[in-house]
């Protein structure tokens, strides 16, 4: 019997539990980078980055650029370079609960002194700590249950003075039975074939999206479908 995936699921994620194991996260976490690698997923979220930047046009600028839910902060250290080339000066900042994930980033950083990451709870996030720019959110919103997903989404504008960048995954059929076959040829470890198969269970159909757009009166905001099974949402303020 097939999948049925009419309504998100409330399953947890094996990452999302602050007890795993070190070693397993980390193999979990190189097999995310992997998979975003090949199928092109930090992309989406760059390219709306430069998007918003470029518009502005103020080289003089130091843009503040935060990530809800950072985990390793590969994200934000492919921005970092990425940013770099196009000679745009910014300030980059990973949120993120997850304590474990967070000594991975630092340690992954390294020299990247342009990168701070906070153990914060998103959803308590001060403005006078923490407003920014940019607000990004890479595969994090499927995180929340429907009822804290628009406190997400209220808090990410509060926070941002010029856009919200949501990159979060299409739920489908295809989607999931194709990532099955993808993690048993490029996948090695056992909490990233369950999560990427949770996560897609986890994940959205453009109704829902635009339920949570009408529900929270947002007037200026592009939703966008981008390959592999990725919706990008920009919001603006």
């Amino acid at each position: 019997m097939l999948i049925d995936l009419t309504y998100r699921s409330n399953e947890p994620e094996l990452m999302d539990n602050p007890e795993v194991n070190e070693k397993d996260l980390s193999v979990a976490l190189e097999d995310i980078a992997k998979v975003n690698k090949m199928l092109g997923g930090n992309a989406i979220t760059i390219d709306a980055v430069l998007e918003i930047i470029k518009k502005k046009n103020i080289s003089s600028k130091e843009y503040v650029i935060m990530d809800l839910g950072c985990g390793d902060g590969e994200m934000l250290r492919k921005l970092a370079n990425i940013l770099k080339k196009n000679d745009i000066n910014a300030r980059l900042i990973g949120i993120d609960n997850h304590g474990k994930c967070l000594v991975q980033a630092r340690n992954l950083s390294g020299s990247n002194t342009g990168i701070k990451y906070y153990k914060e709870d998103i959803l308590t996030l001060n403005k006078g700590e923490f407003s920014c720019d940019i607000i990004i959110c890479t595969l994090t919103l499927h995180h929340f249950a429907d009822k804290d997903i628009k406190k997400v989404i209220s808090k990410g504008l509060e926070l941002a003075s010029e856009a919200v960048i949501i990159n979060d995954i299409h739920r489908t059929r295809l989607s999931y039975y194709l990532f099955k076959l993808f993690s048993f040829f490029f996948i090695k470890g056992y909490i990233a074939k369950n999560d990427g198969l949770v996560s897609i269970k986890r994940g959205f159909k453009r109704k829902e999206l635009l339920r949570f757009a009408k529900d929270l009166g947002l007037k200026q905001h592009r939703l966008d479908w981008k390959w592999a099974f990725r919706y990008r949402w920009i919001i603006n303020q």
